[in-house]
């Protein structure tokens, strides 16, 4: 195998994703790309769990299993897999760097493969698209880990292979913190297979999910206004 020729392919498909030179994209980009840009959306998940389970234990387990679920994925990258990989982000590689519009402020120090971003991204989409079994809700967590993960691409932060391993191992990590959750939740509660045009069929309220997509949309529209700002 040839792994000139797919190294190549990966750098140039990180340049058709690279900045296009479009300032409101750029700022949109660098605004969404930031953790703190979403703290709405995760504390609407909290809400959402608080209000869809009885018992502290119960909204403990759940958290829990969500945040097992975002270590595992970073843990395993930042700990393991990027100090042995060691490839440098595409904006330190001296032998693309140039060839990439890198904007203002941008920048990481640490190792490109895989990205975290992702990763994370998609270990949450994946275990919220499981714990509520809502087809609206997992449209909208996968399109904001996309979201995520694009803006690393954009950035020059990342290869497209960083980042389609990131969604990979992401998706898996979510399967797996669910199963454990899946596991540990239900010895200590009921299972019950709820049939209600108000819930979904593992009892999330249609009423409180609307919450956590409308809180998506207005963090969407908010960015595009703090752009053109």
């Amino acid at each position: 195998m040839d792994y000139s020729n797919i190294n190549q392919i990966d750098i140039n498909i990180l340049h058709s994703f690279n900045s296009s030179n479009n300032l409101l994209l750029d700022h949109l980009m660098q605004y969404s790309t930031l953790g703190y840009t979403w703290i709405p959306l995760y504390f609407a998940i909290f809400f959402l769990v608080v209000k869809n389970n009885e018992t502290m234990l119960q909204i403990c387990i759940t958290v829990l299993g969500i945040l097992f679920g975002v270590l595992l994925a970073s843990g395993t990258d930042n700990l393991l897999v990027k100090p042995l990989v060691e490839r440098l982000r595409p904006i330190n590689d001296p032998y693309i760097k140039y060839t990439l519009d890198i904007l203002k402020g941008v920048g990481e120090k640490d190792f490109s493969f895989f990205s975290a971003h992702a990763a994370n991204t998609f270990a949450i989409a994946t275990f919220i698209c499981c714990l509520t079994r809502s087809l609206s809700l997992s449209i909208i967590m996968y399109i904001w880990a996309i979201i995520n993960s694009i803006t690393r691409l954009y950035l020059g932060l990342h290869y497209p292979s960083d980042v389609c391993m990131g969604m990979l191992w992401g998706s898996l990590v979510g399967i797996i913190s669910y199963k454990v959750y899946h596991y540990i939740y239900y010895k200590y509660s009921p299972k019950i297979n709820y049939i209600s045009s108000q819930y979904t069929s593992t009892g999330y309220s249609h009423e409180d999910i609307d919450v956590v997509i409308s809180i998506f949309v207005m963090l969407l529209i908010l960015s595009l206004i703090i752009s053109v700002i």
